[in-house]
């Protein structure tokens, strides 16, 4: 599946009389470049439109006016307090706005995984990676303001920006849902005095949370990513502060959403919803991109438009080595040496690199812990496939 470009030595040759000097390896790279850039346009324009089109039509359904009406509670006192105070909180600041819950939900996990590649330096794991972050964020969120929408809910604060005048009821009643209910304590927004028609609707749409929905479809995705690429439940005993790193984006993503419950901006259901959303979005885009989500042996390995994968019951040594940080009892790429004159040398010659002499050279100890890297039988056939045909700028890992 994968394969490394080989590079080949620059000529250095002199240029004619009047011709300007172009040194090939620079051009024959730009080449593969612009190659490699097509290729990539072929495989994902259409879902780079899909999430421009899904965004747009999120944003235009959130604009649309509500499409239920809601009921709520008003009773009073002999002395004027309201007995349901489940509505009656003040009305405070957003903590967070939302503007920049969806920004730290999106950005967070893209820069962990784009700066991550200094060490993995896989294109199509960064590529992967980004997408299906971006994935998460836009399918939970349409899912989320349709809900919003047609279901919705009344914030803590609610009566305190309606301020209703049930006195109203009498002149404004074309829903037929004021003054009805037990003891007609129930009323609608026709009651509402403020004027302010977008803060109403704000206040009627509670549940879910998108504070809530965008932090766990972000942060459990790079929760899912981490755990992939650093190993901890794999076929050894990792470190424990690579279990508290992996952990950290799934303290975020509670942080983050449940900082609304503390200016009673929302109510525990809303943010429970939002969490159930942004999660299973998040575990449903890594998915699609990656071989696995749980599978210790695949779910580091990013998936291709343009090939299938094949999954083996065995490990194999090439695939342990590609897509991943750690560097630890055979996983991680290792730096070799490769002999400037070992590529025409025969499996089992005993000069050449590790990948060159096959298995044997394979089963020998791994640097740093003593261990034996297993020998897998396709790993070697797989490696001569790859080195005998023509290496393309897309087979990067």
């Amino acid at each position: 599946m994968f394969s490394s470009p080989r590079r080949t030595p620059r000529r250095k040759t002199r240029p004619a009389s009047g011709e300007k000097w172009v040194e090939p390896s620079t051009s024959n790279r730009r080449s593969g470049l612009v190659r490699f850039v097509i290729n990539w346009v072929k495989l994902s324009w259409r879902d780079i439109l899909a999430l421009a089109v899904l965004g747009a039509a999120s944003q235009g359904i959130y604009k649309a006016p509500l499409a239920s009406v809601r009921t709520f509670p008003i009773t009073f006192t002999e002395s004027g307090d309201i007995v349901y105070p489940e509505f009656s909180y003040p009305h405070r600041a957003w903590i967070i706005s939302p503007a920049l819950s969806g920004v730290l939900a999106s950005l967070v996990p893209i820069a962990v995984i784009a700066l991550a590649q200094i060490r993995i330096r896989s294109f199509w794991d960064a590529n992967n990676g980004i997408l299906g972050v971006l994935y998460s964020l836009v399918l939970s969120t349409l899912f989320q303001v349709i809900i919003k929408m047609l279901v919705g809910g009344f914030r803590p604060y609610w009566l305190e920006v309606c301020q209703p005048d049930i006195s109203l009821a009498a002149g404004n009643n074309n829903t037929l849902l004021n003054g009805v209910g037990f003891r007609q304590i129930m009323y609608t927004v026709d009651v509402c005095t403020n004027p302010d028609k977008a803060a109403l609707k704000t206040a009627m749409t509670s549940f879910p949370s998108g504070h809530s929905t965008s932090a766990f479809s972000g942060f459990v995705f790079l929760f899912l990513w981490m755990s992939a690429k650093l190993k901890v439940w794999s076929n050894h005993r990792s470190s424990f502060y690579w279990l508290a790193l992996v952990m950290a984006p799934l303290l975020g993503a509670v942080l983050l959403a449940c900082a609304l419950s503390i200016n009673q901006n929302h109510h525990w259901y809303d943010i429970l919803g939002g969490a159930i959303i942004g999660t299973f979005m998040a575990f449903a885009s890594y998915r699609i991109c990656y071989a696995a989500i749980f599978d210790w042996r695949y779910n580091h390995i990013p998936l291709r438009r343009d090939r299938v994968f094949e999954y083996a019951s065995e490990l194999v040594t090439d695939r342990m080595e590609r897509a991943v940080f750690v560097r630890k009892l055979g996983w991680g790429r290792r730096r070799r040496v490769r002999p400037a004159k070992s590529l025409d040398k025969q499996p089992g010659a005993g000069t050449g690199p590790a990948w060159e002499d096959g298995p044997a050279r394979l089963s020998g100890s791994l640097p740093r812990t003593g261990a034996q890297a297993p020998v897998y039988p396709d790993a070697a056939a797989s490696r001569d496939q790859s080195r005998n045909r023509r290496v393309r700028g897309d087979d990067m890992v």
